[in-house]
């Protein structure tokens, strides 16, 4: 009985109608959604004017993706192809097996040939999607500015180009190929695997004119000539790592490694062409074997000099070996960052009420900022949100021209977020119809406050009132902000809910420009399909054909898909332009991870030893204009994606004047090289390698929901203030420093925003025989002054909770203010009100129910009610002192005369607490303390 057979397609003709018949499918399946992605892509890429950006990037990703695809697709194929040549006399025709009782034979030619196909198809396929990922890394390589000229490093005498454009390429490749060549050597030993097996199965000890180690030697070949190309690579990459001490090449990398690898590099030459002369020789096993050996020797024999380098040479004497190229990773490090950029400043930092010098540094005194941004949005969101689907998601801070005066203001956007719909509101119609965008902004002075402690506002309510002439919005509407994470259809038959307005809403329709427009139901059913809308948008009445699709609104991911090679500050700022239109700024970054001799920082959740803040996003929040303005033309990374999307970047200089005035120092990028600088600000070696100098930012107290108190870092401050120095008051951002492990300050370090000197940094150094006491050291003051925290324990009693706001560290003249505004939070209400504000210089502390009188008691005014009794000892007033004398208690009046006057505080401070007027009570607290201090006396 003859044994069943399965039987794989085997006509020529026969095989070419099922692969016509299965590629159409094959190709739908696969690339049907990607095709359909690329199309609405292209529509919304041509809505914002960047179509070009579009098409040349996709043309890019696909290039990428074709040779890359295609190449490893032929080496993989031709792999099997030549293997199965090889070991065409030892691979079996067919395979029989039992299958129900029943002999089956399975022609393994035929399934071998199709199993190549597949293989071979599927792993060209994920390198060609995984190279075409990385395609800014061989753009930026193609479009590479020609500079003539520049920084070489101090090894290898390669310009900076080279490292962050040429050495990226040629890693990517190397494991690529790397890659294909270790998949190439396992396939080689699986067909040895498969022919030895087959061999010995059937008894055969023949021999054959080409011996079956033909392939796996071709295949070791391929292998040992990628890693000696890995090696050569890796010289460079010496410059590139992280040592415990510096960063960079050592002494044992510039003498022994560098040029070890280089000897290894050709021993792996040497055994690929002895790996390719056995593959024909007629005792290639032996060849083979002896391909490895140069590499290995050569291994061996890098590790004992290494070793002996190292342990005799190195180590007995680091610190002279090591330090010209612990100068070159300062050298370097420092031009990374944009370090060399920052000038130093002496502070002499004065303790004396008078080199504050008020009367010369009132701009800085009037904008000092009193709102801690937590409690101001906390506040915001009882008094102003007014729906519970409005949120103020971040607090801006901000410098404005006021009635000729700059102003430092913090604003916040009243975006909607549809998440909070009520449950039965939330449909179709309502969440992409109706409830489309947020609407308007609130403002309010750094300090202003009302007489119930709560934000003093310029811009506020719906519809958005100014108590500022000329300070107008004329297009309140948010349709593009940092909650507006879902898709909306505007333009259409439905009325949009603009805002609340009594027992009715307001509506009306956009007016805008931006988005894509649906067109007719085939169009508007591509989109359906590509935006997972399908149900609802192909149907819908509301729709016309001149509707259109808002998509990617949230203002990040917005910048993110039109250009993906930019690293984006997460916390970007609203801006009120001069036409009264609101527009997002985000600051934009390159960076890069191979810049020489450099120190890896994290950055952004990412390792990299270089950055630049190079480009400034702007988005217009009502049509969604996006465009980006170049504010570092030096800085090559960005010169090259100008080369490559020329259409996609301004200069700086083309940015309206009204956006310009509001540009700033980015914070994000102030922490880095903060962080950056506590180390880097040493520059000679010796320092350096024993960690004599190190600062860090400063930290501050804070205190969680539940009253526990832990330490943190202090973020950067925007101050609107004058530097020391200089004569005009500019809007800075400030980083104070402290010695490493230790809490008084060291320095402080100021990004400047204004003019002529926008992207400068100043470090201003602290006397190093002084001591400046540092914001745990004055927090520590506060908490051990009797009276104030007397006042705070009471307060935390009377079911409410105290809140203090982050400690500031304020220059001004040559001393240093420290202001804490503290606020009394009901425990049944989130909002908090303003009651006390601290202030300090670095002998003298004082407090007051406003800033006015705390000012007064710090520069020599009349001290408030609530000033410290203890400072008396430094010349500000006691509360009793202050008084006007026609008030202040006679000493000579008897006792009983005092029993009344203390019956009345007490009677006072108890109707105060109930009616919740918790400032006031603390007042009257004061006073009936002072006349229980006079009955003592009179005792």
């Amino acid at each position: 009985m003859m044994p069943n057979t399965i039987h794989l397609p085997h006509s020529p003709g026969r095989r070419r109608r099922i692969l016509l018949a299965i590629v159409p499918f094959a190709v739908l399946f696969l690339f049907g959604n990607t095709a359909l992605s690329s199309y609405v892509n292209s529509l919304w890429f041509s809505s914002l004017g960047y179509g070009e950006v579009f098409w040349k990037t996709l043309g890019m990703q696909w290039g990428v993706f074709a040779a890359v695809a295609t190449t490893t697709f032929l080496l993989f194929y031709g792999t099997f192809f030549g293997l199965k040549r090889i070991h065409r006399d030892d691979l079996p025709g067919s395979h029989t097996i039992i299958l129900n009782r029943q002999p089956v034979t399975i022609p393994l030619g035929s399934l071998m040939r199709w199993l190549s196909v597949g293989v071979s198809g599927v792993i060209a396929l994920v390198s060609g999607l995984a190279i075409s990922a990385d395609w800014p890394v061989l753009a930026r390589f193609w479009y590479t500015p020609k500079v003539a000229g520049g920084t070489l490093d101090p090894i290898f005498g390669r310009p900076l180009n080279f490292y962050l454009f040429t050495l990226p390429v040629w890693r990517l490749t190397a494991d690529w190929l790397t890659t294909l060549a270790l998949f190439a050597f396992g396939i080689a030993v699986l067909f040895l695997f498969i022919a030895n097996g087959s061999r010995a199965l059937e008894g055969r000890r023949e021999h054959y004119i080409k011996p079956p180690w033909h392939g796996l030697s071709l295949a070791s070949a391929f292998l040992l000539l990628m890693l000696a190309v890995r090696m050569y690579i890796g010289r460079f990459d010496r410059l590139l790592g992280d040592h415990t001490v510096f960063s960079g090449a050592s002494y044992m990398d510039a003498h022994l490694m560098i040029k070890g690898l280089l000897i290894l590099c050709v021993a792996l030459l040497l055994g690929a062409a002895v790996a390719t002369v056995s593959a024909f020789a007629d005792r290639g096993r032996r060849w083979l074997g002896l391909a490895v050996l140069p590499a290995v020797i050569s291994f061996v024999a890098l590790q004992l000099f290494s070793w002996y380098v190292n342990s005799f040479i190195v180590k007995p004497n680091e610190l002279v070996r090591e330090r010209p190229y612990i100068g070159y990773n300062i050298e370097f490090t420092r031009k990374a960052y944009g370090l060399d950029r920052i000038t130093q400043r002496e502070f002499s930092a004065q303790t004396t009420v008078e080199s504050a010098d008020a009367a010369n540094n009132q701009d800085t005194l009037k904008n000092i900022r009193l709102w801690d941004w937590h409690a101001l949005q906390d506040t915001l969101r009882q008094i102003q949100e007014i729906r519970t689907y409005y949120d103020f998601p971040d607090i801006d801070i901000d410098r404005y021209d006021l009635n000729g005066t700059t102003r430092q203001v913090m604003i916040s956007t009243r975006e909607l977020n549809t998440e909070k719909l009520p449950e039965s509101s939330r449909n179709w119609i309502n969440e992409k119809l109706i409830y489309t965008h947020g609407y308007g902004i609130t403002m309010n002075s750094v300090n202003g406050f009302t007489a119930e402690g709560l934000p003093l506002l310029m811009l506020g309510n719906m519809p958005v009132q100014s108590t500022v002439p000329g300070l107008t919005l004329a297009r309140p509407e948010v349709y593009f902000g940092q909650l507006t994470d879902k898709d909306v259809y505007v333009k259409t038959s439905q009325k949009e809910f603009n805002y609340p307005q009594g027992q009715s809403n307001n509506l009306t329709s956009y007016e805008g420009s931006g988005g894509i427009v649906l067109g007719g139901r085939l169009r508007r059913l591509l989109i359906a399909f590509d935006r997972g809308d399908l149900a609802k948008l192909p149907f819908s009445d509301d729709i016309r054909p001149d509707s259109r699709l808002l998509m990617r609104r949230n203002i990040i991911a917005r910048a993110s898909a039109l250009a993906p090679f930019l690293t984006f500050d997460s916390d970007p700022y609203i801006v009120v332009g001069g036409d009264g239109r609101l527009s997002w700024i985000i600051d934009a970054f390159t960076t890069s991870e191979t810049f020489p001799y450099s120190r890896h920082f994290n950055f952004a959740g990412d390792s990299i030893n270089y950055v630049r803040n190079s480009v400034k996003v702007v988005i217009d929040a009502y049509d969604g204009t996006t465009t980006f303005y170049v504010f570092d033309p030096q800085d090559s990374i960005v010169g090259s994606y100008r080369n490559m999307f020329p259409g996609l970047f301004k200069d700086g200089s083309a940015m309206p004047e009204t956006l310009r005035t509001h540009v700033r120092y980015s914070e994000l990028l102030l922490k880095l090289q903060a962080e950056v600088y506590g180390l880097y600000h040493v520059t000679d070696p010796e320092m350096f390698y024993n960690r004599e100098d190190l600062w860090t930012p400063a930290s501050e107290s804070s205190v969680d929901a539940q009253g526990q108190r832990s330490t943190q870092p202090i973020a950067p401050n925007f101050v609107l203030m004058k530097l020391p120095g200089e004569s005009g008051t500019e809007f800075v951002n400030i980083l104070p420093f402290t010695p490493a492990n230790r809490n008084n300050l060291i320095g402080w370090i100021a990004g400047r925003s204004d003019g002529a000197h926008y992207g400068s940094a100043v470090v201003y150094n602290f006397p190093k025989t002084k001591l400046v006491d540092g914001p745990l050291q004055v927090e520590a003051r506060i908490d051990q002054n009797a009276e104030l925290s007397g006042q705070l324990t009471l307060w935390n009693q009377q079911g409410s909770r105290v809140r203090r706001g982050n400690l500031l560290v304020i220059p001004i003249g040559n001393a240093l203010l420290y202001a804490q505004p503290i606020y009394l939070q009901a425990e049944r209400s989130p909002m908090p009100e303003l009651r006390l504000v601290v202030l300090a210089l670095q002998d003298r502390l004082v407090y007051g129910p406003t800033f006015e009188a705390a000012m007064a008691g710090l520069f020599g005014g009349a001290a408030s009610s609530t000033s410290t009794a203890q400072q008396t000892q430094s010349g500000t007033p006691s509360p009793a002192a202050s008084r006007n004398p026609k008030e202040r208690p006679d000493p000579k009046a008897s006792c009983s005369a005092r029993i009344p006057e203390a019956a009345k505080y007490l009677s006072d401070y108890q109707r105060l607490t109930s009616e919740g007027k918790l400032g006031a009570a603390g007042a009257k607290l004061e006073e009936l303390k002072h006349a229980l201090d006079e009955l003592a006396a009179c005792k």
